[in-house]
This record gives structure tokens, C-alpha cells and sequence, in this order.
């Protein structure tokens, strides 16, 4: 796993993202570069504005090259690869033979490399399956991180930039896959993770790991469109997709909570989300949006009422109270009318 410091946090009032954890000596997910640069709701109303870039440089980065890339991805994954024109956007999975998310890929084609970007400290774990599915193919996988990072801008990407990504769920702007050595001279105001991850709460884009489990699948989390297409052929996972889509009803659901903002504290993942004395779900994300105030995503049951207020509970913290918004209606489905 990478865990370089960005230089963008030599910048006055950078203070770095989950750093080490003393008690369990584990780094936080997006140690290496800054949660902030002074303050967070200032940072996300210049994002708004189109006058900030985040740094992404934490994300992990890798390229596949060679003749045969496009049809192995579409083999492989979740998304349609064949005929993938050269400067187009895509999100893509990797499923375990049950449908399960074991891997989320952000990437683009510049007609030559399928260029990637993926969760810190993922990319080790997945250029290694992928390794093993290379067979007869003429792909070459790398992992690219000390070379390449990631840095997000808002509105649409100029044209004398590097290669972009700009998919349905990268928030409205674009993704840098830019040299390394190039951040420390990046110009203009940087906001940090903590106001990139309010925008995206906000726009209700899951995150692997974060917003996930081990028995998440695409249907629950809103994947379907955006990284699985319904009409290619076999990919390994397609069955439990297609029969979920096919029947409806995901047995859980994402969605975005409106928290009770009279508390001090945001809610961490996995924190227990309840109806009543019951647990329902858990806490994925949360973050403080300069507009709507204390947001999170969960997962929750896809039994639980749209309506029901929520309650977020962890020991030796108050209870906070939470207020539902659909993401994934509870009725979806290829025979089931939805509802959003």
C-alpha cells in the first residue's frame, strides 16, 4: 500500500486525514494527505464555486496495456469494455462468484492503456487477481502509484489537461491522473478529503469499503448503470445480479441520513443504525455539509419504512436521531415499478 505524504501538506494550515490510530497503530484509510486546510465548510463552498481542487494523491493507481485489454476487462468485470472508445469514462467491478463487491475500478482509455484508480491501499490486492485471469491474453497489468495521482477538480475538464476521468459518479467534475512529481507545483486553492467527502455524501456515490460490506452487492448501493451493465454477457457474479434485478427487491438499500446536527459528534463507521430497539443498518460515511449540516450514508434493510425517523447508536456516545432520504428505492427492479 502506498502511504507517501503529499507535499500539498507542507501548505499553511494543512492538517493531515486519519492519521496513525496510537491504540491500534493502524493508518486511517486517507492518512497521506490533508483533511483540511483551515476550514472544511469554507473549502466545500470554494469546490461549489469551482475555485478548489482536493487531492487525491492517496488513491491508488494502475494501468492495463496491450491489444487484448478491452475484451479481458469485459470478460472479467461488470462493465461493457468492448468497442470502449478512447477518452470515455467508465466504473467497473469485480465480483465474487456470488455478486459480492470485492473490487471497484474508476478508469479510462486513452486507446493505448485503460488507466485505473482505485481505493488506498487496494491495488496490490487486485493487480494480484488479476494476475491470475491474465491466461492467454496479451495484457500487462502494473500498479502506478508512485508514478501517477489522483487530484479531483469541479465542472468539466479543460482540454490541455492530462488524461481525465468524468463518469456519472465522479460528483460533477473530473479526476486527474497526474505525474507525481507535478503536486508540489499544483496552483490555486486545495480543499481536503473532508470537504470532497461531504460533496459526495451529498451526491449520494458510495464508497467501497466505507459505505460497503463483505456481502454487499451492486443492487443495493446503486451500482446498477453507473458500474454494472444490464445487457452484456457472463461475468463471474452476473447471477445473483441479474436475478435481484430480475425479481426486485435488494435486501438492502442505501441511504443518505439528515442527522440531528445538536450533536458534537459525527457518527463513525459502523456505527448501529436502529428502528426502535432493533438494528437495521450501519453508519457507512459522514461528514459535515456547509449546507445541509451532519449527513451520512448507510445500508440499511430494505424492509425498513421510507418514513421511519432512524436512530444512530455507539457505547459511550449520545444517541443521534436521523432523518431518511431514498437513494436506492426498496422496490426496484426490471418487474418492479420504482418509486423515485
Amino acid at each position: 500500500m502506498s502511504r507517501m505524504r503529499s507535499p500539498l501538506l507542507d501548505r499553511p494550515g494543512a492538517v493531515e486525514a486519519a492519521g496513525r490510530d496510537e491504540l491500534s497503530n493502524e493508518v486511517g484509510l486517507d492518512a497521506g494527505v490533508a483533511a483540511h486546510y483551515g476550514s472544511d465548510l469554507r473549502e466545500q463552498r470554494a469546490l461549489v464555486a469551482g475555485k478548489a481542487f482536493v487531492d487525491l494523491s492517496h488513491r491508488d493507481v494502475v494501468t492495463i496495456t496491450g491489444p487484448d485489454r478491452l475484451t479481458w476487462l469485459h470478460a472479467i468485470t461488470s462493465q461493457y469494455f468492448e468497442g470502449l472508445k478512447p477518452g470515455t469514462s467508465t466504473t467497473a467491478l469485480l465480483l465474487s462468484p456470488t455478486g459480492h463487491i470485492e473490487h471497484v475500478m474508476y478508469g479510462i482509455d486513452d486507446g493505448v492503456t485503460f488507466w485505473l484508480h482505485t481505493e488506498p491501499g487496494a491495488a496490490a490486492a487486485l493487480v494480484e487477481w488479476l494476475q491470475k485471469m491474465v491466461f492467454m491474453s496479451r495484457v500487462e497489468i502494473a500498479e502506478v502509484t508512485d508514478e501517477y495521482a489522483i487530484v479531483w477538480r469541479p465542472g468539466a475538464a479543460s482540454t490541455d489537461e492530462h488524461l481525465t476521468r468524468s463518469g456519472a459518479d465522479s460528483l460533477g467534475g473530473h479526476e486527474v491522473f497526474l505525474p507525481r512529481a507535478e503536486l508540489a507545483g499544483l496552483e490555486g486553492a486545495a480543499a481536503g478529503i473532508w470537504a470532497y467527502e461531504a460533496l459526495r455524501i451529498e451526491a449520494g456515490a458510495p464508497r467501497f469499503g466505507l459505505d460497503t460490506d463483505e456481502r454487499a452487492i451492486p443492487n443495493e448501493v446503486g451500482w446498477l448503470g453507473v458500474g454494472v451493465h444490464l445487457d452484456k454477457g457472463c461475468y463471474r457474479g452476473q447471477e445473483t445480479v441479474a436475478r435481484v434485478h430480475n425479481l426486485g427487491r435488494p435486501p438492502r438499500r442505501l441511504v443518505r441520513l439528515l442527522l440531528d446536527g445538536s450533536v458534537d459528534h459525527l457518527p463513525a463507521h459502523g456505527y448501529a443504525v436502529r428502528l426502535g430497539e432493533k438494528q437495521v443498518g450501519f453508519i457507512g460515511s459522514a461528514a459535515r455539509h456547509h449546507e445541509l449540516g451532519p449527513i451520512a450514508l448507510a445500508l440499511v434493510k430494505r424492509n425498513v419504512d421510507a418514513d421511519a425517523g432512524l436512530e444512530v447508536v455507539a457505547e459511550d456516545q449520545p444517541t443521534v436521531t436521523a432523518t431518511q432520504e431514498l437513494l436506492v428505492d426498496p422496490e426496484v427492479g426490471l418487474h418492479v415499478r420504482s418509486r423515485l
